[in-house]
């Protein structure tokens, strides 16, 4: 057997299925109340929001046992983000969920383990990606935000069962021989619900629980309530940050992106809609600073202040409402270098104004030319880094752990600060000479970190 057959043997006997039930409360708790599936969370329904997080986590396929909302639900998935993966509608009606034969029928369409859910819940991404990373063979598993004592188990158990909605979350992990299980289970009770064989299945020791106290990235908010929906709204646009951010992104930019962000959203704004007008704000910054004046200077910084704001917004949006792309992703950061490469030309250009008739008038200019070369030289090698870090070619882990670092903690949008210090002091010609040497710095680094793994060679090929 070929490697890649083996790879998609173990993911089939993974964790690579999920079957929705936006029909009932899957856990059977009788304080929640149906929700309408379609309900919209940041401009995308809930049921929308839970196909398209688990496609993004690695599920492969899914099956939806639906009410009367299935034309409903069918149309939405249409006019959405594209879904990928294969959906089988299983009509309620046809497949009762108090039949035996339905839970027989699904163990028949899952190898290994299945995802059980309903869509009373917004999860993060990586909460699915921990569960399927954590399937053990004979274990179920279910998701809880309350601390878990395995040395007091029986008493635990009474407490969540006694305050379900609070305690778990509308989400489970089952292995296919335990759907099976449930399907005596229910035949024997006459009951929709799958929290009787749960309760069965965690005294008799066949269930691992998870805790999501220790890691913020996996979280889920059951939406019941209107203030539930503003809490799952806050733990979605707190949950946002870029793979590359540095300080002033984390901690001032993202602060002030995320109401750009809403604003944005509301009007239905698409996320290269946004990147082109932060690249318009930039680019009339860079104008403004090639006037010269202290007052254009400091207006300059403060426009490309306000382009860095909403430049974040692009990742935001995308990332909220599914609609990242790799063509998106290659517009963004090629604006952001075509700006910063126009706002160290707009700023020579007033430095040179400012100095003309000095016999050194030409250092501005030649600065400039410099930070240019030098964003130039590190937009390519970034570049190159990024795809040899996904074909996953670096010659050593030094290398590769080196590359990580520089794009994490120096390639930034940081000096939009700077900018606007220098511009406020009147020294902007000092930061020409910080940009000029910092960027041929950084594309040495770079260069250096990227040449054993056969820069030259593989841009040939």
């Amino acid at each position: 057997m070929t490697e890649r057959a083996l790879d998609k043997e173990t993911e089939l006997q993974g964790l690579s299925t999920a079957v929705l039930m936006p029909s009932i409360d899957l856990l059977g708790a009788p304080e929640r109340k149906a929700v309408d599936p379609l309900t919209p969370i940041v401009g995308v329904g809930l049921f929308q929001r839970t196909v398209l997080t688990l496609q993004r986590a690695g599920i492969r396929q899914l099956i939806v046992v639906a009410g009367q909302e299935e034309d409903r639900l069918k149309q939405a998935l249409l006019k959405g983000p594209r879904v990928s993966i294969p959906v089988r509608w299983m009509p309620i009606r046809e497949f009762p969920l108090d039949d035996p034969r339905t839970w027989e029928s699904l163990a028949a369409e899952v190898r290994g383990f299945c995802l059980l859910s309903g869509v009373a819940t917004v999860f993060s991404r990586a909460l699915i990606e921990q569960l399927r990373r954590d399937v053990q063979e004979g274990l179920a598993i279910i998701v809880t935000q309350r601390e878990h004592r395995p040395d007091l188990q029986k008493r635990w158990l009474h407490e969540v069962w006694s305050g379900m909605s609070d305690g778990l979350a509308d989400v489970l992990v089952v292995p296919t021989t335990e759907l099976s299980a449930a399907a005596q289970v229910a035949g024997e009770l006459e009951t929709v619900p799958i929290s009787r064989w749960l309760q069965r299945a965690m005294v008799d020791g066949r269930v691992r629980v998870t805790s999501i106290d220790a890691d913020p990235s996996c979280w889920y908010q059951t939406v019941v309530t209107s203030e539930d929906l503003q809490r799952a709204e806050h733990r979605l646009y707190t949950s946002l940050k870029s793979e590359f951010e540095g300080f002033v992104d984390r901690y001032f930019n993202r602060k002030l992106s995320r109401w750009c962000t809403r604003v944005f959203i509301a009007m239905g704004w698409s996320p290269n809609v946004i990147t082109l007008t932060a690249t318009v704000i930039g680019l009339v910054s860079a104008a403004a600073f090639a006037v010269g004046t202290y007052t254009a200077g400091v207006a300059a910084a403060l426009l490309f202040q306000l382009a860095a704001v909403i430049d974040c917004s692009d990742g935001e949006v995308a990332r909220l409402t599914f609609t990242d792309s790799p063509f998106g992703a290659w517009l963004d950061i090629t604006l952001d270098n075509l700006v910063h490469m126009a706002i160290f030309g707009g700023i020579a250009i007033g430095v040179y104004s400012n100095a003309s008739g000095s016999e050194y008038a030409w250092v501005g200019l030649a600065l400039g030319a410099a930070a240019i070369l030098g964003n130039a030289l590190s937009f390519a090698l970034v570049s190159k880094a990024q795809k040899i870090t996904t074909g996953r070619e670096w010659d050593s882990p030094k290398h590769a752990a080196l590359s990580e670092f520089m794009l994490k903690n120096v390639a930034s949008r940081d000096f939009s600060v700077l900018v606007l210090l220098f511009a406020v002091f009147g020294k902007l010609e000092w930061f020409l000479w910080i940009a000029a040497i910092g960027s041929m710095v950084f594309a040495a680094v770079m260069l250096w970190i990227v040449r054993p793994s056969g820069l030259f060679l593989r841009s040939v090929r």
